[in-house]
């Protein structure tokens, strides 16, 4: 089966390269909607503090208390402090060398919320009732690039470490984004990493949802296309096997995209979109008065190629 796709028409949207990412590039660190804001003024034998934006306290992790006894009399002393101040939600971080004050606040009714390299954030709700702090990160996230080059034929690898009905497999390159990565910028640097191509973004197209995957997290897969911007491989040979440039008949006539019901699928979208079949969601770089960040807002371009343009519309491509 020859499929007769333009090349050229199914990427006349603008890409996104990496490259756009230079020092001017906006990073926000954020823990979970707790933002330092208002500092708590100092009271004798009360642990230094922030207020944050939701009625809650952030306690400063840089001036604990050196000795257990010390933090610990601080630590009931602040609870019964910012209770009577009506406070909410506590939020204690404690850094990697203090390790040993965390069974003194989970003695104290302290509960683990999350942990990253270097801390470990414990939580405390001050009112009756169940808490209303907002739960750790319930997801991971991942891309899956698609892309083809002008002799209709797909990138494709063999993952060296992989499960046993999976390493005859020729699949697409995937992998998870990385902290503060956009989607689309993680999907570059996946094909990039594993094949040494180097490429630019031009929508997602569909993305797959799952439960309890590792580590009982829930999972989104984004399927991004992508434009090759150069074409010799070269192989991180620590995650992959091989790579290719396959042709795409033999790619899709693979026994397992045949009869795995969600690799078919998504490759039947990709192609339906070279065909100019279907239509993905590109990056729009965006800014919101809520918060002040700069942002990336993924929507169809389909407003101006339907004749439907809104007298008031905000819509600028």
């Amino acid at each position: 089966m020859i499929l007769h796709i333009s090349y050229a028409s199914a990427f006349r949207r603008p890409c996104l390269k990496s490259s756009i990412f230079g020092t001017g590039m906006i990073l926000s660190k954020r823990t979970n909607a707790v933002i330092p804001d208002t500092p708590l003024l100092g009271t004798t034998n009360v642990l230094d503090a922030f207020e944050d934006e939701y009625g809650g306290v952030v306690v400063d992790p840089t001036f604990l208390p050196n000795t257990s006894n010390a933090f610990s009399a601080s630590l009931r002393s602040s609870l019964s402090y910012w209770s009577q101040q009506g406070k909410r939600g506590v939020w204690l971080k404690i850094l990697e060398g203090q390790a040993d004050l965390v069974p003194i606040a989970i003695k104290e009714g302290f509960i683990y919320h999350h942990a990253e390299p270097g801390y470990v954030m414990l939580t405390f709700w001050l009112p009756d009732g169940p808490a209303a702090l907002p739960s750790t990160s319930l997801y991971q996230i991942g891309v899956g690039a698609f892309v083809m080059n002008e002799k209709q034929e797909v990138l494709v690898v063999k993952e060296r470490k992989c499960p046993s009905h999976c390493a005859v497999i020729w699949k697409i390159p995937t992998g998870f984004i990385d902290k503060y990565e956009d989607i689309f910028f993680g999907a570059i640097r996946e094909v990039r990493e594993e094949t040494g191509i180097e490429s630019c973004f031009l929508d997602v197209v569909a993305f797959r949802h799952a439960h309890q995957v590792t580590f009982d997290k829930s999972d989104i897969l984004f399927i991004c296309t992508l434009k090759p911007l150069s074409f010799d491989i070269s192989v991180d040979e620590s995650e992959i096997e091989s790579a290719q440039w396959m042709p795409l008949d033999e790619f899709i006539n693979q026994p397992f995209h045949q009869e795995d019901e969600m690799c078919k699928a998504i490759v039947d979208i990709c192609i339906a979109r070279y065909q100019k079949c279907y239509t993905g969601f590109a990056a729009h770089q965006v800014t919101s008065k809520l918060d002040n960040r700069v942002a990336y807002l993924y929507f169809q371009d389909t407003v101006e190629a339907a004749g439907c343009v809104p007298e008031t519309s905000w819509y600028k491509v």
